[in-house]
């Protein structure tokens, strides 16, 4: 028992050791989406790719923008392509953070629509400054809530300057 104590002590001191979340710190990130890791009425095989950047506009506080593509295998289904904003704010120093976005949606046939969505996430450090992301995500269709919105995993690499 002490020996697992001492061990998770020293993991926690390990990952929060590389807290990067100051005032004026930079952020470029990608994610991973689909696999079969997220659920919508209307699609059956989807993959998504979505990238980054933001700024930390206080401690803990971080405004993002965001670029996505996502493929589905659902037949006669066409590529979405996604433009977004959101913010983080990071609950501990030792990564756990929650986010809020909203999302521009536009699929090649005539498709469009605006996608609020929450997200509750964890930054691992590898290092001083890149980091493994996983998060669990919801996102709200405002066109046809049944079909198009989203509940999903994800996972990601980001890159504190």
């Amino acid at each position: 028992m002490k020996k697992l104590s001492l061990l998770l002590i020293a993991l926690f001191m390990a990952v929060t050791g590389y807290a990067q979340f100051e005032k004026d710190k930079w952020y470029i990130g990608s994610s991973v989406t689909g696999f079969g890791l997220s659920y919508s009425g209307a699609e059956e095989f989807n993959i998504g790719l979505d990238i980054k950047g933001g700024r930390m506009v206080d401690n803990d506080w971080m405004l993002l923008g965001q670029f996505g593509w996502q493929h589905s295998g659902m037949q006669g289904a066409s590529d979405m392509v996604t433009l977004g904003i959101g913010g983080r704010y990071y609950v501990r120093q030792n990564g756990l953070y929650l986010g809020v976005n909203a999302k521009f949606v536009h699929a090649y046939h005539n498709y469009n629509d605006l996608m609020p969505g929450i997200e509750i996430g964890y930054a691992f450090f590898l290092n001083d400054i890149v980091t493994i992301e996983p998060a669990v995500y919801y996102d709200q269709s405002f066109r046809n809530h049944s079909d198009y919105s989203k509940f999903g995993f994800k996972v990601g690499i980001g890159v504190y300057l």
